[in-house]
C-alpha cells in the first residue's frame, strides 16, 4: 500500500497554535515537503509539533521535520505523538544534525577599515591602468585613421559636433554669465572695505580667463556630453550592436570612440571661448551696477588688465580636458554589461571620473604654470 504524501500545517487548538504533520515524510516527497516547510509562517508561535498522523519517515523526512520545528536554531518546538518505531531514527537525526546558531554581526575593527581602504586603492589602480590601456588603443586607432583618412566617419563627427557644441551653448553661456555676476558681486563687496572696488575688474578677468571659464565648461560638458557618450555606447552594448560591429569587421574604436573624441576636441575650446565672453560680460554688468562706472569703462580697464597669456592659459587646457572627458565616457560605455542597471551605473561613474580627472589635471596645470612663471 502506497503511503500518502507528507504534509504540514499550522492549526489552532484549545491550548494554542500547533504544527501538525502527517503522511509519508520520505525522500520521494522531499522536494514538495521542503516547499511546505519554507512556506510556514516564520512567527507562528506554535507550542508543539504534533506527529500523530505520520505514516512513514526516513532520514530526509526527519531532517525536514527538524527544520520545521526549528531544532538547533534557538527556538526548538517539542515533538509529540511520534510512533515508537520512528523515534530511534528521529533521535539519531536530531543528535547528529548541525546546531545552527544565529550569526551575530562582528564588530568592525581598524583592520577592516584598512582592508577597505586597500581594496579601494587597488580598484582605483586597476581602473587607471585600464583607462591608460584604452588611451593606447585610441592612439593606435588614430594612427590607422591618419594613415587611411577614408576610414574616418565624417558624418558622425558632424553630428557629435552639433550635439556636444551647438546644443551646449545655452547652458554653458548661462552658467558662465551667472558665475561672472557672482564673482563681480563678491569681489566688489569685499574690496569695498579697502576702497579698492576698481580691482574687481582684475579679479573677474583673471579668474574667468585662467580658471573659471574652462573649469566650469569642462564640468558641464562632463555631466552633459560625457554621460551621453556612456549612455549611447552602453545601450549599444546591451542591444549587442557593438558585437555586431565586430562581427562585420568594424573596429568600435574607429566607429564609436574616435568621432566622439575628435568632436569634443573641436567643440570644447569653442565652448570655453564662449564661456569666457559670457563670464566677462556678466561680471561687467554687475560691476557697472555696483560701482559708479559704465560698462564701457569696465571694458577699457579690462583691456588694460588682461593679457593674451591669461587667455591662452585657459584655452590650452581645453583639448586636454576634452580628451579626458570623451575617453572616460566611451571607456565606461564599452564596459557596460547586458542590463539597464549597468548603463545607469557606468553613466554615473563616467560623470564622477570625468569631473575628478578634470580637477586633477587642472591642479597639475596650475603647478606647471607656476613653475614656468606663466
Amino acid at each position: 500500500m502506497t503511503n500518502q504524501p507528507g504534509w504540514i500545517k499550522l492549526a489552532q487548538e484549545r491550548d494554542g497554535a500547533v504544527l501538525q504533520a502527517g503522511g509519508a515524510w520520505t525522500v520521494e516527497y522531499a522536494a514538495d515537503l521542503d516547499r511546505q516547510v519554507e512556506s510556514l509562517p516564520k512567527e507562528s508561535a506554535a507550542q508543539v509539533l504534533d506527529l500523530t498522523e505520520i505514516d512513514a519517515i526516513d532520514t530526509a523526512g526527519a531532517w525536514l521535520l527538524a527544520r520545521a520545528s526549528g531544532q538547533g536554531e534557538g527556538q526548538e518546538i517539542p515533538w509529540r505523538n511520534l510512533a515508537p518505531e520512528f523515534q530511534p531514527l528521529a533521535e539519531r537525526v536530531l543528535t547528529a544534525g548541525p546546531k545552527v546558531t544565529p550569526e551575530r554581526p562582528r564588530a568592525r575593527t581598524i583592520t577592516d577599515w584598512v582592508a577597505d581602504v586597500g581594496a579601494g586603492v587597488e580598484e582605483v589602480l586597476a581602473e587607471s591602468l585600464n583607462l591608460v590601456a584604452f588611451f593606447g588603443e585610441f592612439v593606435l586607432a588614430t594612427g590607422r585613421v591618419i594613415a587611411n583618412p577614408r576610414r574616418f566617419r565624417w558624418v558622425s563627427l558632424l553630428v557629435h559636433i552639433e550635439q556636444t557644441g551647438i546644443n551646449a551653448l545655452p547652458i554653458v553661456g548661462l552658467i558662465s554669465f551667472l558665475v561672472g555676476v557672482v564673482l563681480a558681486y563678491q569681489g566688489a563687496d569685499q574690496l569695498r572695505q579697502f576702497n579698492a572696488q576698481f580691482l574687481t575688474v582684475n579679479m573677474v578677468g583673471i579668474s574667468v580667463l585662467r580658471e573659471m571659464g574652462i573649469l566650469l565648461t569642462a564640468i558641464v560638458v562632463a555631466g552633459r556630453s560625457g554621460s551621453a557618450f556612456t549612455a549611447q555606447i552602453g545601450t549599444m552594448q546591451v542591444s549587442e550592436e557593438v558585437d555586431a560591429l565586430r562581427t562585420m569587421g568594424l573596429d568600435p574604436m574607429e566607429v564609436l570612440v574616435l568621432p566622439r573624441v575628435t568632436a569634443l576636441i573641436i567643440t570644447l575650446p569653442i565652448l570655453t571661448f564662449f564661456a569666457d565672453l559670457m563670464g566677462l560680460f556678466g561680471g561687467g554688468i554687475m560691476y557697472s551696477v555696483l560701482v559708479d562706472q559704465t560698462f564701457g569703462q569696465y571694458v577699457t580697464r579690462l583691456n588694460d588688465v588682461i593679457t593674451p597669456t591669461m587667455f591662452w592659459v585657459g584655452m590650452v587646457k581645453a583639448p586636454v580636458f576634452a580628451i579626458l572627458i570623451a575617453l572616460v565616457g566611451c571607456f565606461e560605455g564599452l564596459r557596460v554589461t547586458g542590463s539597464a542597471e549597468s548603463v545607469g551605473k557606468m553613466t554615473t561613474r563616467a560623470v564622477v571620473e570625468g569631473i575628478f580627472l578634470v580637477i586633477i589635471f587642472d591642479a597639475l596645470f596650475s603647478v606647471l604654470f607656476s613653475i614656468l612663471s606663466i
